[in-house]
């Protein structure tokens, strides 16, 4: 049986967002070890692919200082309370940084996407049936809006262009939908 023993969390850096631990466990021969662990204040976020009706999404072109370089990525943000759902936080946000709304919405997945630092969890959607919203930044993003073929996202995906976990995951989820006849858009 595989069961480790937290001995002792150390903070290391408390920042606006996250918090960085050194995490002291015993593992389950007995040895001590010290793992980095990262934790995510509100919990995570959720994001969401939107689809219209000729199967062009909307993504967001903006810049991930992680990579230090402009992402291109599905609506998404984090969690605005701690009690928000994940279809909630991904229509607000699609709205917010999009102006679109979807009417109909799949859930594809809970994803931890750093398991080995990370605990920040990530809902992820395809939303289809678009109506128009507000767009409504907030004033620290800088953002582009794409309008793309489903088609030319998944060619992102395959040359580099695209590296966004989430986005990846959506995109594939939604082909996978449709192949198996859960979206008909």
């Amino acid at each position: 049986m595989i069961e480790f023993t937290r001995k002792a969390l150390e903070v290391a850096y408390d920042g606006k967002i996250i918090s960085c631990y050194k995490d002291y466990l015993e593992t389950p021969d007995g040895t001590s070890v010290v793992y980095d662990l990262i934790r995510h204040k509100s919990g995570g976020g959720a994001g969401i692919l939107l689809v219209d009706d000729r199967e062009f999404t909307y993504l967001v072109r903006l810049y991930r200082n992680s990579i230090d370089a402009v992402s291109i990525e599905i609506p998404a943000g984090g969690y605005s309370a701690k009690d928000e759902t994940g279809e909630v936080c991904a229509v607000r946000e699609a709205e917010e940084e999009t102006g679109y709304v979807p009417e109909k919405i799949y859930h594809v997945a809970n994803v931890v996407s750093s398991i080995g630092t990370f605990d920040e969890r990530t809902d992820v959607f395809i939303g289809t049936n678009l109506v128009s919203g507000t767009c409504n930044r907030d004033p620290e993003e800088y953002i582009e809006l794409m309008h793309v073929s489903i088609e030319d996202a998944m060619k992102m995906v395959y040359d580099g262009t695209i590296v966004d976990s989430k986005t990846v995951l959506a995109l594939f989820a939604y082909r996978e939908y449709k192949r198996n006849g859960i979206i008909n858009s």
